[in-house]
Parts: structure tokens; sequence; C-alpha cells
């Protein structure tokens, strides 16, 4: 029997996001493919350190304990655009952090993104700009991972934030911002209060950690002592009066979040500090770059404000 991933998140994974490869990186652009190839076979025994992503996709796949029945809430598969051979020491640093990955696409030269609708990938993470891009200008949720990797406490919890417009909706409201400006953005969403915003990329992700989050709701039933591991938040730039059509949107795609900041321009990245998530996505670079050498940050350049800086 075929294994299946309908009723699973799915997420995949470059190597560069899941791994520390700054000095393999380094290597292939100064001596080139061969030499690189020689590098990763030399150091094949080495284990990678965690990059970016690491300390998210961990947590995540610990969710797997939650399964009522045994079978797997969460899979996580490594897509890389190095060859077979090269991407052995990837496979190796998997297996030596104990992170329960056993599958992966390798492409020489080519990123495997174009496979995530035949998984069911409801995310893409990578730490290549241009595979982002093109992940998203296909229709798929990718996201471009950022600074340097946080450090990983201890604890089984997983908390996840989100920018609201451009990541979990579409960008039809702020392009009314960037071309009218803010009290005509506030007039638009006030006008249109009722009107539920399109769906954005990550809508489909936020629906799979949704499912995960009811089977904890459930936990808590019957074990009114049960602490929630999985916690979600938006973190955006909206406030009074835009505030209610992300919460009026979001009831009516039948998707929550635990906690929401509207924060009316103050900078995200005093929230994040405090907040501290394992991951944080939004489509504007600058929201992310105050706090991405703290907080695992990603970049999702979708939209009309990644329009020009993508041309």
């Amino acid at each position: 029997m075929a294994y299946g991933l309908e009723k699973m998140l799915v997420v995949g994974v470059a190597s560069s996001a899941l791994f520390d490869l700054a000095d393999a990186d380094a290597v292939f652009r100064e001596h080139g493919e061969a030499r690189y190839r020689e590098y990763q076979e030399e150091n094949i025994a080495k284990t990678l350190d965690p990059g970016v992503g690491f300390p998210f996709i961990k947590r995540l796949l610990s969710l797997n304990d939650l399964s009522q029945d045994g079978a797997p809430l969460v899979e996580v598969i490594v897509l890389s655009s190095n060859d077979p051979e090269t991407g052995l020491r990837v496979m190796r640093s998997i297996n030596d952090h104990k992170l329960p990955i056993s599958r992966a696409i390798f492409m020489q030269g080519r990123s495997p993104f174009k496979f995530m609708g035949a998984l069911n990938m409801s995310l893409f993470l990578s730490q290549n700009e241009k595979d982002v891009r093109l992940a998203l200008s296909m229709g798929f949720a990718a996201g471009q991972v950022l600074g340097r990797p946080a450090a990983d406490l201890k604890g089984t919890d997983l908390r996840i934030a989100f920018d609201f417009d451009g990541v979990l909706a579409d960008d039809s409201s702020e392009r009314v911002m960037q071309a009218e400006g803010l009290p005509a953005f506030h007039a638009h969403e006030t006008e249109h209060l009722e009107e539920p915003l399109p769906e954005g990329r990550l809508f489909e992700f936020l629906r799979g950690i949704n499912r995960i989050q009811d089977i904890e709701e459930k936990l808590v039933e019957d074990q009114p002592d049960y602490n929630r591991r999985v916690h979600v938040a938006i973190v955006t730039a909206r406030n009074a009066p835009s505030h209610e059509r992300v919460v009026r949107t979001l009831q009516s795609w039948g998707v929550r979040v635990n906690d929401a900041f509207f924060l009316g321009g103050v900078e995200k990245a005093k929230v994040l500090r405090v907040l501290k998530p394992h991951v944080f996505f939004d489509d504007q670079l600058g929201h992310l770059e105050g706090a991405a050498d703290e907080i695992p940050s990603v970049h999702v350049p979708f939209g009309v404000v990644n329009e020009a800086r993508g041309t």
C-alpha cells in the first residue's frame, strides 16, 4: 500500500534552511562544484550544525507524539538541489541529530520545489531567494530563512507567528495601502469589513497547524491540567479600525489563532523578542531585519511590496 500524505501536514525543507552550510557554500562559490563535492565527501562524518529553520522543524516533528492512532501528523521532506552523493552528508546529519526525516528528493543543480503539489506540501523553506520566488510564482507556499540560527532552549512547545497581509491573506489590501496611503487603507477596510480577504500562500499551512491544535483541544477536555504545546500568533502592522477585518476573515476561513498583536506601526522586533516565536513569517524584509539574529525569521517575498525588489 502506498504511503499516503493527504491527511498530514507536509513541509519541504532545503538543506540550506535546515543546516548551517556557510562553509560548504563558500567552497562552492570560490572553487566550483568539483571541489565542493570533494569537500562534502571529506567532511561526510562531520555533523552539520543546525541552521535557521532547525529549531522550528525539530519542534514541528515532535508533535507527532500527539497522534491518537500512531499515524504521523507531520511529515518533513528534504528538497535539495544537490545530487544524491553530496546529499549524503545532509542525511547523515539528520540521523545524527535524531530528526525523524527519512524522505528526500535530490536534483543536481535544480530545486525540486515543483514536486510540492505531488507531495501535498503546504510550505517550502529555503535559503535560496530565487527558488522561493519561483515557488511562490507557481502558486506554492514558500519562504526564505534569514539571519543566524537561534538558540533552541529545551522544551516541547511550538510558537509560530505570522504577519497577515501577503502571508496568510493575499495582498489586495496592501495594494490599497501602497497606492493610496494609510487613511485610504483604513477607509477601504472599514467599507469592506464583512468581505473576507482572499486566502494567501500560507493559509493551508495554518489550517494544518489548526488540525494539530484540534487534537490538543480534545486533550484539554479530557485532562484539564494539560498544557497546550502549539501557540499561533498574528503580529501585524494593522491597528483599529482595520484590525476587525482580520478577525472576520479568519472566522470566515474557519481557522484561528491564539493571539493577535495589532501594532499600528510599532516596531515588530520589540514584540517578537518578548514573544520568542520559533519562526516568524512576514512579507516585508524591513519587519524582519530588526530581530532576525534572535528570532528565526522567514521572508515570504510575495505581493506588491516585493514586486519591485524581485525585478
